[in-house]
């Protein structure tokens, strides 16, 4: 087991967001301005899909940043959530995008996207 470093109160964040939003994404930058590859990508995944999404800049804020990989125990930034259950990073979401399982588990969770993307 990993020996937590983050505040209790980060995890409290985490919860509450990813809690009140369908679809969070922890990302580098913004998805008007993304500031690594990475997290671009599942931008412009969801956008294409036209999923509404909360998107959380773990550059602003660095008990996030450290937080949100020590939540999951996921190494890696961005990270997708839908409807608080963590789907993957990016190479996950774009080969669940490639295969259909992005969208299948969007209309499972009651998510409005865009069908013909």
């Amino acid at each position: 087991m990993m020996q937590q470093t983050v505040p209790n109160t980060v995890f409290e964040r985490i919860r509450n967001d990813i809690g009140q939003n369908d679809v969070v994404l922890y990302m580098k930058g913004t998805a008007v301005f993304p500031q690594c590859g990475f997290s671009a990508a599942v931008v412009q995944i969801l956008s294409q899909l036209g999923v509404k999404f909360k998107d959380i800049n773990v550059l602003e804020d660095n008990e996030i940043r450290q937080g949100i990989k020590e939540f999951m125990n996921w190494p890696t930034i961005p990270q997708l959530y839908v409807k608080g259950e963590f789907v993957g990073g990016c190479d996950i979401v774009r080969e669940m995008y490639a295969t259909g399982e992005l969208q299948d588990l969007l209309a499972a969770k009651d998510i409005s996207f865009n069908q013909a993307a």
